[in-house]
């Protein structure tokens, strides 16, 4: 009997049936019915074909992977022949031909444990154990070989010491005759002698008695160093001592690994109590650690030989655990860089910035997630893009996989303009179920243009039950929301910041935000995302801005067409992240790269849909305003149930932003009412939430709250619809 390498199950072999599905092997067999259905197993790409890739199982058997088993179209696959690959063997047909399935998992260190899986051998075997077997012969050779040199050796020293011996005697007769015939200068025999005495006194006698042997006194022992598990390749060689927490432990056929994290990085610790016999039982996952032993090299790999392993408790256990995060806080913060371009609303958020890039550069450094929400819509889809262009090349740099850059990051649009429950379900859902199935640890959450206002607070509340790090970027964070997330970037605390001046946003968009925290991430990425700020306003963007734009290639046109295309892309689908695309219309379309100026690339053709679009949306809602005057205040009113197309481009929000900006000369608010809901617009400042409550408390039983301040948005019983809609034009006209 054995005990599974995972859990420590006893076990006839070395892993039990629950955790098959969480090891690699390596097959070593020579036909197809000596493969294991259900097993993961390492490969190489043998082929392409039209309905799949042909993977060399170890070297004699090939089997199919069907494009219907990967996780992406066959075309986008970036496999290249001879690569290492891991797949499922799904079925192994009666005519020898493989089915396999596809891993998400495609390096050794994203498995759980490696088995050699050989039909000569009586089960599984661990790597080390095949390897020392193979090695036992070499070791004999080198043993004998050894002995041949220790011999040598012995040889050598005897000549060495018969010449010590005369080359002593020489200096004796030397010293005797210089205490015969001393020189004027010369010391007397006496303090020759006195020193010798002195040198001699630092032997003792072994027995005390009169000629014994004179030994060397032991040196006192040397109290090991504690070091970090980043500055080990100084101290291969040395005994030290490690503090930090024990991450994973595994039994092998030999020692005990533990593998040993403390903030700066991590070491594989082996174990020894007897061949198979866990070491140090009492000790396991999540313990903190003071390891004492011998730093080498395995396999090209630095291995700490345990010499000692005691859990540490009470202050001294805080006093590491302390340690190990502000190492691990130190290496994940940047430093402060420079801005993308001058702007006085954020010159004040140097420390915000660095807490935010240093919570997403350190989920990264832990393996974690990192889940972006943002609102569908242009200002959400460039912010969530900026943090996405900064973060992949540090995933890449961190993970060897190709996928890694999916496993690890994710964009997930937002419906609307608040993180209701709803969403937070789906997350919460999403989150628990990686944990349990692929022992995923918890993503961190980054809200960007979306969670800064208290309609969101439920959500972000329920992430937090189940201890989830957030960060809000947003172009307002009401305090409200600063009490509860971890991290918040904003310029703003008063929701008010979210209205519209003369139809121009008043402060900095939430992609001008984003974009800035996405330089503290990875400053590798400022020529990329220079532009990103200009695209997401909708008139004239800031001149410092604008001319970081131009700077990197981008005219006023080019940015317009972006800003356009983006918005039109934002609408359909909008739950997607539609990564690529949005990054081909983001960074592929600056007008130094068009040499055609009737031709500027795809932005430029997108962008045309969504005029004409816009422009047949706002010609009939013009055409069916209702304008009422109210206490001199013109305020137009708009049905968008039924003079919009309410399940086509344009949605609402937008539409009503564009008629405010045609409309602004001529009516000082617009109201467009829905069967349940209405949303607001004015070139004066508007409390959304003053309104709510005003009618709310002439209507009592309307059922009216505040639905969202960023898109200035009421709800209501449908059946008070005309009460509402009447009471909202009376006190919309007297806040304007």
């Amino acid at each position: 009997m054995g005990s599974c390498i995972i859990c420590g199950t006893s076990v006839d072999g070395k892993i039990c049936d629950i955790h098959q599905e969480d090891v690699a092997f390596e097959f070593r067999g020579t036909r197809p019915g000596q493969l294991t259905p259900g097993r993961y197993y390492k490969g190489s790409v043998d082929g392409f074909a039209e309905f799949g890739v042909f993977v060399d199982i170890g070297d004699s058997v090939t089997g199919l992977l069907h494009e219907s088993e990967l996780d992406r179209r066959l075309d986008n696959l970036d496999w290249e022949p001879g690569e290492t690959v891991y797949v499922q063997v799904k079925n192994v047909r009666d005519n020898g031909n493989i089915d396999l399935g596809w891993s998400i998992r495609q390096s050794d260190r994203e498995f759980r444990g490696k088995l050699i899986d050989d039909p000569e051998f009586d089960g599984p075997k661990l790597p080390e154990d095949v390897e020392d077997e193979e090695s036992d012969d070499q070791s004999a050779e080198q043993e004998q070989r050894d002995d041949r040199q220790e011999t040598d050796d012995r040889d050598d020293q005897q000549e060495t010491e018969a010449q010590d011996e005369a080359q002593q005697s020489d200096d004796w007769d030397d010293q005797t005759q210089a205490d015969a015939e001393p020189e004027a200068d010369q010391p007397e025999a006496g303090a020759v002698r006195s020193r010798q005495a002195d040198s001699q006194a630092e032997t003792v006698s072994e027995s005390g008695g009169a000629g014994a042997t004179a030994v060397q006194k032991p040196a006192e022992e040397v109290e090991a160093e504690l070091v970090t598990v980043d500055s080990l390749d100084d101290h291969v060689g040395e005994v030290v001592d490690l503090e930090g927490v024990i991450e994973t432990a595994r039994q092998t056929s030999g020692p005990t690994v533990f593998e040993l994290a403390d903030g700066t990085g991590t070491v594989d610790c082996a174990a020894f109590e007897e061949a198979g016999v866990r070491a140090y039982p009492d000790i396991g996952e999540d313990d903190v650690v003071r390891l004492t032993g011998e730093v080498r090299r395995r396999r090209g790999e630095l291995q700490v030989e345990t010499e000692e392993l005691v859990e540490l408790e009470g202050d001294e256990r805080e006093e590491t655990v302390e340690r190990m995060e502000a190492s691990l806080t130190e290496k994940a913060r940047p430093d402060a860089v420079d801005l993308l371009a001058d702007d006085e609303t954020l010159a004040d958020l140097s420390e915000a910035f660095r807490d935010a890039a240093g919570a997403i550069r350190r989920a990264v450094f832990e393996d974690r997630p990192v889940i972006v929400r943002h609102s569908a819509t242009a200002d959400g889809y460039v912010a969530g893009a900026a943090i996405e262009r900064a973060t992949l090349p540090l995933i890449r740099e961190q993970h060897s996989r190709s996928d890694a850059e999916y496993h690890y990051f994710d964009r997930r649009p937002l419906e609307g303009d608040v993180y209701e429950m709803d969403d937070a379900t789906k997350d919460v859902t999403t989150m628990l179920g990686n944990r349990e199935r692929h022992d995923e640890q918890l993503p961190l959450y980054v809200f960007a243009a979306v969670g800064g206002t208290r309609e969101s607070l439920d959500g972000l509340e329920f992430l937090n039950v189940y201890d989830a790090d957030r960060v809000v970027v947003d172009t307002v964070a009401e305090p409200e929301i600063a009490e509860e997330v971890e991290t918040v970037v904003s310029p703003n605390t008063d929701p008010a910041a979210l209205t519209t001046v003369d139809g121009q946003l008043d402060g900095p968009t939430a992609a001008t935000v984003a974009a800035n925290v996405a330089v503290h991430v990875d400053e590798g990425v400022r020529e990329d995302i220079r532009h990103l700020p200009a695209v997401s306003f909708w008139e004239d963007a800031p001149e410092a801005y604008a001319e970081a734009a131009s700077e990197a290639g981008y005219d006023a046109e080019t940015i317009a067409d972006i800003r356009d295309a983006v918005a039109l892309e934002a609408y359909y689908q909008s739950y997607e992240d539609k990564r690529q695309l949005i990054a081909d219309l983001l960074f592929e379309g600056r007008a130094s790269d068009v040499d055609d100026e009737d031709a500027r690339g795809l932005a430029a053709h997108v962008s045309e849909q969504f005029r004409t679009k816009l422009d047949i949306a706002v010609e009939t809602a013009e055409a069916n305003f209702d304008v009422q005057t109210v206490d001199g205040a013109d305020v137009a009113v708009l049905d968008t149930d039924a003079f919009t197309h309410r399940f086509d481009f344009p949605p609402t929000t937008l539409l009503l932003d564009e008629l405010l900006r045609r409309q602004r000369a001529d009516v000082d608010a617009i109201v467009g009412v829905a069967e349940d809901e209405l949303h607001l617009r004015s070139e004066h400042e508007l409390d959304v939430r003053a309104v709510a409550d005003a009618v709310a408390e002439a209507l009592p039983d309307a059922g009216v709250e505040a639905g969202s301040t960023r898109s200035q948005q009421l709800t209501f019983l449908a059946g008070r619809r005309t009460e509402v809609l009447d009471s909202v034009v009376e006190t919309v006209a007297d806040h304007v």
